[in-house]
């Protein structure tokens, strides 16, 4: 039945899915990441740091060795403070000189997190569960594919990497083998040479492997995440009729609507209203507008507010029910009315316009001027 199930999942995973998948930390992780950053921070370390870091780890150790003899530890609680004073002293010493070690090594576990690219932190993979301690289930991850591959992976790693590192010693030994003569000092630098290039090859060998591996177990990630068609019509099911969703993309389309209308109506030539169910604003500019457009229409509570906002952005308001009714089932937002009620409202335009003009005349037919709700 499991075999059955994971066939019928053929389907790429919806947002959805992969969203409540990080939030209970199922996230594709990579331990080569870790690895390949572990290696390059001990490069930089090699490279960077321990030139200086060696004679300053020296002085510090031998100062404690020559005043070793200068040392007095008393007795009882004394005693006790003495030892501590001595053991801070080095400690102290041992912290500053490693520091920039400690740091490399922490900023490097911190990066090769972040090029993972999902950071998630959740409380449901730490939950204690009865089904992580089950010796069965253990079992079989132990001798999974999963694991079986990662022991592979494991192995060929260190035969590679044991392969470079014999190689390149058998080149520093047959080096020094050849040398002239061979002065002590200069032998540690030699062997850091090598061990930079080991570290170098290493680096560049777990770069590439790195790499490979994030992309393989993103991929296997994005499989196990597959759905079945009929997860993808549950999952359609339950978020539209989720109740909380449907109020919020209601309350969001009313809030985008009064936004809108809060810019779109002072713009209008003028307003048509029912008077109190419909409001349709409508711009037309000589010149600029072919013919009039609607820039917001509403219903009941709609309507008031847009007749609210006219009013205040004095907009002229003009009654025509019949009119009114007919914009508001056939006009479309921000485009031209329909070619039949052309006439109509140019009529109340120039209507408009004529009392703008301070001209008086009568309104159009059906037609009147509201001062008030």
């Amino acid at each position: 039945m499991a075999e059955e199930d994971k066939h019928n999942k053929t389907e790429e995973a919806t947002p959805r899915k992969l969203r409540q998948a990080r939030e209970k930390g199922d996230v594709p992780s990579s331990k080569e990441a870790g690895n390949m950053m572990s290696v390059l921070s001990l490069f930089l370390v090699a490279v960077l740091f321990f030139p200086q870091l060696g004679p300053m780890l020296a002085g510090v150790l031998r100062r404690v060795f020559e005043n070793a003899g200068q040392v007095r530890i008393g007795e009882d609680v004394q005693g006790l403070n003495d030892l501590s004073q001595v053991t801070w002293e080095l400690s102290m010493g041992m912290a500053t000189v490693l520091a920039p070690v400690a740091a490399t090594m922490l900023l490097a576990a911190v990066v090769g997190i972040l090029i993972q690219g999902d950071i998630v932190v959740a409380a449901d993979r730490i939950t204690p569960k009865m089904e992580k301690i089950n010796p069965l289930k253990g079992f079989k991850k132990i001798f999974s594919l999963d694991s079986f591959v990662e022991f592979l992976k494991s192995v060929a790693k260190v035969l590679v990497v044991g392969g470079i590192s014999i190689y390149i010693a058998q080149l520093a030994v047959r080096g020094i083998w050849q040398a002239e003569s061979v002065v002590p000092h200069a032998i540690l630098p030699y062997i850091g040479r090598y061990a930079a290039l080991l570290l170098i090859i290493v680096t560049i060998l777990l770069v590439v492997i790195a790499i490979a591996d994030i992309m393989w177990k993103r991929f296997q990630w994005l499989k196990k995440q597959r759905m079945s068609i009929q997860d993808i019509k549950d999952e359609h099911k339950d978020t539209e009729g989720d109740p909380h969703i449907k109020a919020k993309r209601a309350e969001e389309r009313r809030k985008r609507s009064r936004q809108r209308i809060k810019t779109a109506v002072p713009t209008a030539t003028v307003v048509l209203t029912n008077p109190t169910h419909f409001a349709v604003a409508l711009r037309y500019e000589n010149g600029v507008d072919e013919a009039p457009v609607c820039v917001a229409k509403g219903a009941d509570l709609m309507a008031a507010q847009i007749r609210k906002i006219a009013r205040e952005s004095d907009v002229p308001l003009i009654e025509n029910k019949p009119l009114a009714r007919s914009l508001h089932a056939v006009a479309e937002i921000d485009e031209q009315i329909p070619y039949e009620h052309w006439q109509a409202v140019a009529e109340i335009i120039g209507y408009v316009m004529d009392l703008q003009r301070n001209v008086p005349r009568d309104p159009p037919q059906g037609s009147a001027l509201r001062l008030f709700d």
